[in-house]
Protein backbone atom coordinates (compact mmCIF):
# COMPACT_ATOMS: atom_id res chain seq x y z
CA UNK A 1 0.00 0.00 0.00
CA UNK A 2 1.98 3.01 1.17
CA UNK A 3 1.31 6.69 1.41
CA UNK A 4 2.84 9.94 0.29
CA UNK A 5 3.26 13.18 2.12
CA UNK A 6 0.46 15.67 2.03
CA UNK A 7 0.13 18.73 -0.14
CA UNK A 8 -2.79 20.91 0.75
CA UNK A 9 -4.96 21.35 3.82
CA UNK A 10 -3.02 18.73 5.80
CA UNK A 11 -4.04 16.88 8.92
CA UNK A 12 -0.41 17.38 9.90
CA UNK A 13 1.42 20.53 8.72
CA UNK A 14 4.26 20.03 6.20
CA UNK A 15 6.86 20.82 8.87
CA UNK A 16 5.75 17.76 10.81
CA UNK A 17 5.91 15.58 7.73
CA UNK A 18 9.48 16.82 7.29
CA UNK A 19 10.25 14.92 10.48
CA UNK A 20 9.49 11.66 8.69
CA UNK A 21 11.47 12.40 5.52
CA UNK A 22 14.64 10.55 6.45
CA UNK A 23 12.94 7.54 8.08
CA UNK A 24 9.80 7.51 5.94
CA UNK A 25 10.60 4.23 4.23
CA UNK A 26 11.50 2.52 7.50
CA UNK A 27 8.27 3.64 9.20
CA UNK A 28 6.19 2.64 6.21
CA UNK A 29 7.86 -0.75 5.89
CA UNK A 30 7.35 -1.40 9.58
CA UNK A 31 3.62 -0.90 9.16
CA UNK A 32 3.48 -2.91 5.94
CA UNK A 33 5.41 -5.80 7.46
CA UNK A 34 2.04 -7.19 8.59
CA UNK A 35 1.36 -8.00 4.92
CA UNK A 36 4.73 -9.68 4.45
CA UNK A 37 5.71 -7.16 1.79
CA UNK A 38 7.63 -3.88 1.59
CA UNK A 39 6.54 -0.58 0.09
CA UNK A 40 8.50 -1.39 -3.07
CA UNK A 41 6.24 -4.35 -3.82
CA UNK A 42 3.10 -2.23 -3.61
CA UNK A 43 4.61 0.67 -5.55
CA UNK A 44 5.66 -1.57 -8.44
CA UNK A 45 2.30 -3.35 -8.54
CA UNK A 46 0.46 -0.02 -8.69
CA UNK A 47 2.52 1.27 -11.61
CA UNK A 48 2.37 -2.08 -13.41
CA UNK A 49 -1.42 -2.10 -13.09
CA UNK A 50 -1.61 1.46 -14.37
CA UNK A 51 0.69 0.52 -17.24
CA UNK A 52 -1.64 -2.31 -18.22
CA UNK A 53 -4.66 0.00 -18.08
CA UNK A 54 -2.93 2.56 -20.31
CA UNK A 55 -1.79 -0.17 -22.70
CA UNK A 56 -5.38 -1.30 -23.21
CA UNK A 57 -6.25 2.30 -24.06
CA UNK A 58 -3.32 2.65 -26.44
CA UNK A 59 -1.95 5.53 -24.38
CA UNK A 60 1.70 6.38 -23.72
CA UNK A 61 2.00 9.49 -21.54
CA UNK A 62 4.98 11.67 -22.38
CA UNK A 63 4.82 13.90 -19.33
CA UNK A 64 3.81 12.59 -15.87
CA UNK A 65 3.04 14.48 -12.68
CA UNK A 66 3.55 12.63 -9.37
CA UNK A 67 1.33 14.63 -7.03
CA UNK A 68 2.63 14.04 -3.51
CA UNK A 69 5.89 12.46 -4.59
CA UNK A 70 7.44 12.22 -1.11
CA UNK A 71 11.11 11.25 -1.51
CA UNK A 72 10.61 10.53 -5.21
CA UNK A 73 10.93 6.76 -5.24
CA UNK A 74 8.06 6.21 -7.68
CA UNK A 75 9.68 8.33 -10.39
CA UNK A 76 12.11 5.58 -11.36
CA UNK A 77 9.19 3.16 -11.72
CA UNK A 78 7.44 5.56 -14.08
CA UNK A 79 10.61 5.87 -16.15
CA UNK A 80 11.10 2.11 -16.24
CA UNK A 81 7.54 0.90 -16.77
CA UNK A 82 5.74 3.79 -18.51
CA UNK A 83 8.77 5.24 -20.30
CA UNK A 84 7.65 8.89 -20.42
CA UNK A 85 9.84 11.69 -21.67
CA UNK A 86 9.75 13.35 -18.25
CA UNK A 87 8.43 13.02 -14.70
CA UNK A 88 7.71 15.93 -12.37
CA UNK A 89 7.27 15.22 -8.68
CA UNK A 90 5.79 17.78 -6.30
CA UNK A 91 5.32 17.70 -2.54
CA UNK A 92 4.84 20.15 0.31
CA UNK A 93 7.57 18.55 2.44
CA UNK A 94 10.75 20.51 1.83
CA UNK A 95 12.97 17.79 3.29
CA UNK A 96 11.30 15.08 1.23
CA UNK A 97 11.82 17.06 -1.96
CA UNK A 98 15.46 17.66 -1.01
CA UNK A 99 15.96 13.90 -0.69
CA UNK A 100 14.17 13.30 -3.98
CA UNK A 101 16.47 15.77 -5.71
CA UNK A 102 19.48 13.62 -4.84
CA UNK A 103 18.32 11.33 -7.66
CA UNK A 104 17.13 14.15 -9.94
CA UNK A 105 17.93 13.90 -13.63
CA UNK A 106 16.98 15.51 -16.91
CA UNK A 107 13.96 13.20 -17.07
CA UNK A 108 12.89 13.40 -13.41
CA UNK A 109 12.65 16.68 -11.52
CA UNK A 110 11.18 17.53 -8.13
CA UNK A 111 9.65 20.69 -6.72
CA UNK A 112 8.12 21.96 -3.52
CA UNK A 113 4.42 22.27 -4.20
CA UNK A 114 4.36 26.06 -3.87
CA UNK A 115 7.07 26.35 -6.56
CA UNK A 116 5.13 24.42 -9.18
CA UNK A 117 2.86 26.39 -11.48
CA UNK A 118 0.24 24.37 -13.44
CA UNK A 119 0.57 24.84 -17.21
CA UNK A 120 -1.97 22.35 -18.58
CA UNK A 121 0.85 20.34 -20.19
CA UNK A 122 0.70 17.08 -18.19
CA UNK A 123 -0.50 13.91 -19.95
CA UNK A 124 -0.92 11.81 -16.80
CA UNK A 125 -1.19 12.81 -13.15
CA UNK A 126 -0.73 10.21 -10.41
CA UNK A 127 -1.20 10.26 -6.68
CA UNK A 128 -1.10 7.57 -4.05
CA UNK A 129 -2.36 7.88 -0.49
CA UNK A 130 -2.33 11.67 -0.61
CA UNK A 131 -5.97 12.57 -0.14
CA UNK A 132 -6.46 10.87 3.20
CA UNK A 133 -3.98 13.45 4.51
CA UNK A 134 -6.02 16.36 3.15
CA UNK A 135 -8.91 17.55 5.28
CA UNK A 136 -12.20 17.09 3.38
CA UNK A 137 -12.91 20.79 2.96
CA UNK A 138 -9.61 21.27 1.07
CA UNK A 139 -9.77 18.24 -1.20
CA UNK A 140 -11.61 20.07 -3.98
CA UNK A 141 -8.86 22.70 -4.16
CA UNK A 142 -6.22 19.97 -4.42
CA UNK A 143 -8.10 18.36 -7.30
CA UNK A 144 -8.44 21.73 -9.01
CA UNK A 145 -4.65 22.08 -8.85
CA UNK A 146 -4.27 18.73 -10.58
CA UNK A 147 -6.92 19.61 -13.18
CA UNK A 148 -5.09 22.84 -14.03
CA UNK A 149 -1.89 20.84 -14.51
CA UNK A 150 -3.40 18.42 -17.03
CA UNK A 151 -3.74 19.06 -20.71
CA UNK A 152 -7.27 18.78 -22.13
CA UNK A 153 -8.33 15.12 -21.96
CA UNK A 154 -5.35 14.35 -19.71
CA UNK A 155 -5.58 11.32 -17.41
CA UNK A 156 -5.47 11.09 -13.63
CA UNK A 157 -4.67 7.87 -11.74
CA UNK A 158 -6.09 8.39 -8.27
CA UNK A 159 -4.91 5.74 -5.79
CA UNK A 160 -6.17 5.55 -2.23
CA UNK A 161 -6.27 3.14 0.69
CA UNK A 162 -9.57 1.30 0.88
CA UNK A 163 -11.42 1.93 4.18
CA UNK A 164 -13.65 -1.08 3.46
CA UNK A 165 -10.65 -3.39 3.91
CA UNK A 166 -9.95 -4.17 7.62
CA UNK A 167 -6.37 -5.14 6.81
CA UNK A 168 -5.74 -1.68 5.37
CA UNK A 169 -7.08 -0.04 8.52
CA UNK A 170 -4.83 -2.26 10.64
CA UNK A 171 -1.73 -1.42 8.59
CA UNK A 172 -2.47 2.30 8.78
CA UNK A 173 -2.83 2.06 12.57
CA UNK A 174 0.78 0.82 12.65
CA UNK A 175 2.17 3.80 10.71
CA UNK A 176 2.71 7.01 12.74
CA UNK A 177 1.81 9.42 9.97
CA UNK A 178 -1.33 7.50 8.99
CA UNK A 179 -3.01 7.05 12.35
CA UNK A 180 -5.06 10.26 12.19
CA UNK A 181 -5.75 10.09 8.45
CA UNK A 182 -9.29 10.70 7.20
CA UNK A 183 -9.90 7.84 4.79
CA UNK A 184 -11.85 8.29 1.58
CA UNK A 185 -14.23 5.58 0.39
CA UNK A 186 -14.30 4.75 -3.34
CA UNK A 187 -17.85 6.00 -3.90
CA UNK A 188 -17.07 9.28 -2.15
CA UNK A 189 -13.87 9.65 -4.16
CA UNK A 190 -15.74 9.20 -7.44
CA UNK A 191 -18.31 11.82 -6.44
CA UNK A 192 -15.55 14.23 -5.46
CA UNK A 193 -13.66 13.70 -8.70
CA UNK A 194 -16.85 14.16 -10.72
CA UNK A 195 -17.60 17.41 -8.88
CA UNK A 196 -14.27 18.82 -10.09
CA UNK A 197 -14.87 17.91 -13.72
CA UNK A 198 -13.16 14.51 -13.92
CA UNK A 199 -14.83 11.67 -15.85
CA UNK A 200 -14.35 8.24 -14.32
CA UNK A 201 -13.11 5.64 -16.80
CA UNK A 202 -12.67 2.69 -14.44
CA UNK A 203 -12.28 1.75 -10.78
CA UNK A 204 -10.04 -1.14 -9.82
CA UNK A 205 -9.28 -2.81 -6.49
CA UNK A 206 -5.91 -4.42 -5.81
CA UNK A 207 -3.99 -6.19 -3.04
CA UNK A 208 -6.35 -8.89 -1.81
CA UNK A 209 -3.80 -11.41 -0.60
CA UNK A 210 -0.85 -11.10 1.82
CA UNK A 211 2.50 -12.67 1.01
CA UNK A 212 1.51 -15.86 2.84
CA UNK A 213 -1.12 -16.38 0.12
CA UNK A 214 1.03 -15.18 -2.76
CA UNK A 215 0.34 -18.38 -4.74
CA UNK A 216 -3.21 -17.03 -5.25
CA UNK A 217 -2.08 -13.64 -6.53
CA UNK A 218 -2.11 -14.58 -10.23
CA UNK A 219 -5.92 -14.60 -10.09
CA UNK A 220 -6.17 -11.19 -8.36
CA UNK A 221 -7.14 -9.42 -11.61
CA UNK A 222 -10.33 -11.47 -11.60
CA UNK A 223 -11.33 -9.75 -8.36
CA UNK A 224 -10.43 -6.18 -9.39
CA UNK A 225 -14.10 -5.23 -9.58
CA UNK A 226 -14.82 -6.34 -6.01
CA UNK A 227 -14.49 -3.43 -3.51
CA UNK A 228 -12.47 -5.33 -0.93
CA UNK A 229 -8.87 -4.89 -2.08
CA UNK A 230 -6.41 -3.06 0.13
CA UNK A 231 -6.19 -0.13 -2.31
CA UNK A 232 -8.21 1.16 -5.23
CA UNK A 233 -7.41 3.10 -8.36
CA UNK A 234 -9.86 5.46 -10.02
CA UNK A 235 -8.61 6.19 -13.51
CA UNK A 236 -10.29 9.30 -14.84
CA UNK A 237 -10.03 11.89 -17.55
CA UNK A 238 -10.10 15.63 -17.24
Amino acid sequence: MGTTTLLTGPVKPPAQFDEYAENYDAALNEGLSATGESKDYFARRRVLWLSQCLGKMGVRPKRILDYGCGTGSTAKLFLELLQPDSVIGIDSSIKSVALARQAQSERAQFFVNSDFGPKQDIDLAYCNGVFHHIVPKDRAAALDHIARSLRPDGLFAFWENNPWNPGTRYVMSRIPFDRDAIMLAPNSARLLLRSRGFRTLRTDFLFFFPRSLRFVRPIEPLFSGFPLGGQYQILCRR
